[in-house]
C-alpha cells in the first residue's frame, strides 16, 4: 500500500500560509534542495488542495531545467477540488466529490508514495479518515504574528497520534520533524 507523505513549512507560531512571504532565512542551499529531491524522488504522485494547486502551478508550470522542477512537472497530480473546473497543469486529475473515498482507492493501486504539501483542509480530511501516514514539519525559527485562524497549522483536525521518526536540523535554524501516524483503535 502507497504512503501519503505530508511536507508542511510552519513557523514557531503555527503560521503555514505564504511561505514565499516569510523572512528569508540563510538559505542551506544544497542542503535543503537534496531532501525535497529526496522526498519527491521517492513519491510518483503529488496530491494537493485547490489552493496549493494554484500557488504550485503558477511556480512551476512553464519552467524547466532543475532536477526538482522537471520531476514535479513530470509527475502525477491529484487536485481536490469541488469549484475548479479544470485543472491545466501537466498531469492533473481533478478529484472532485467524495475525496476520502478517492484517496483511498488511490493509496490502494501499485506505485511509489504520494506526497502532499500544506495543511489545510485536505490534510484534514486525510487525518480524518486515517490516511495520512507521515508528517514533516519544516519549523522555521521566528513568529510571523497576527494570522488569522485559517493561516494556522491547528484548526479544526481530527485527533490523532504521533510518533516522532525523526529529527534534522538545518544550517539556517530549520528544524525538519518528521512524524508517523499511528492508525488504529
Amino acid at each position: 500500500m502507497r504512503r501519503i507523505i505530508n511536507s508542511t513549512y510552519v513557523t514557531l507560531d503555527g503560521v503555514i500560509t505564504n511561505p514565499q512571504r516569510w523572512p528569508v532565512l540563510e538559505d542551506p542551499g544544497e542542503e535543503r534542495a537534496a531532501i525535497q529531491q529526496e522526498l519527491i524522488e521517492q513519491c510518483d504522485a503529488v496530491l494537493l488542495g485547490r489552493d496549493t494547486y494554484l500557488a504550485f502551478a503558477g511556480v512551476w508550470q512553464g519552467r524547466e531545467g532543475d532536477p526538482y522542477t522537471d520531476r514535479i512537472n513530470s509527475m502525477r497530480k491529484y487536485v481536490v477540488s469541488t469549484t475548479l473546473r479544470q485543472a491545466t497543469w501537466n498531469n492533473s486529475v481533478l478529484i472532485g466529490a467524495d475525496a476520502a473515498a478517492a484517496i483511498a482507492r488511490l493509496k490502494d493501486e501499485p506505485g511509489r508514495d504520494i506526497v502532499t504539501y500544506g495543511f489545510g483542509r485536505l490534510a484534514g480530511t486525510l487525518l480524518e479518515h486515517g490516511l495520512l501516514d507521515e508528517i514533516r514539519l519544516w519549523i522555521h525559527p521566528f513568529f510571523l504574528g497576527n494570522a488569522p485562524d485559517a493561516g494556522l497549522l491547528v484548526h479544526h483536525t481530527a485527533a490523532a497520534r504521533l510518533q516522532l521518526a525523526g529529527s534534522l536540523p538545518l544550517e539556517n535554524g530549520t528544524v525538519i520533524h518528521t512524524y508517523v501516524l499511528e492508525h488504529g483503535p
